[in-house]
């Protein structure tokens, strides 16, 4: 295969990635209740599901996002708090799509280092491996910064570095989000 080719794939592959994290609508709603994951049991067993919503691209289903708090989260201060973000994929993507797409998103929260940039997305690319419809990846923030990554309730990457925190989750939870109904969703819309 030539190099332009595989150039070609890869600009595609992002683009169709990049597209996929930034149409977002919330018309779909669960009507139980979903389980707190078994993830969570240990570390956050008293969270809640304070918000989800569904990200959708050219109407198709691509995941839900939940988002599981304690008592006395404040959206404002969201990196200061323990939580987790869940996602539940409808459909297959490839890992490295969803990690280099998530250094895009973050670019948007607030600005980062080259360096930091790489070193980011090698953990991501670790962290998120290819995904099938059903499939689970589960962020689980520890309110100082530090982040551990799940797949289908297998870990899979940690780290503990705030700024990393504060950007990644920023994705859905800050105001500079490029998705701002699913903010809504998962936060309220009187979120500030």
């Amino acid at each position: 295969m030539s190099t332009a080719r595989l150039s070609r794939r890869q600009a595609l592959r992002c683009g169709a990635a990049a597209l996929v994290l930034t149409a977002a609508t919330m018309s779909d709603t669960t009507l139980a209740s979903p389980a707190l994951p078994t993830e969570l049991q240990d570390t956050l067993a008293q969270a809640g599901l304070r918000g989800s919503g569904v990200l959708r691209f050219f109407g198709l289903r691509v995941y839900e996002i939940r988002l599981w708090t304690l008592p006395g989260f404040e959206p404002a201060q969201y990196a200061r708090h323990p939580f987790a973000l869940e996602l539940v994929y409808d459909r297959k993507l490839e890992g490295e799509a969803i990690a280099e797409r998530s250094i895009a998103e973050m670019r948007r929260v607030a600005p980062f280092s080259d360096e930091q940039a790489r070193t980011w997305l090698a953990l991501m690319t670790q962290a998120f491996p290819d995904v099938a419809a059903q499939d689970r990846l589960l962020g689980l923030h520890d309110g100082q910064g530090g982040v551990r990554f799940f797949h289908n309730g297998r870990p899979t990457a940690q780290i503990a570095d705030a700024d990393y925190a504060h950007r990644f989750f920023g994705i859905w939870l800050a105001p500079q989000t490029s998705a701002p109904a699913l903010r809504n969703a998962l936060l309220g819309p009187s979120a500030s």
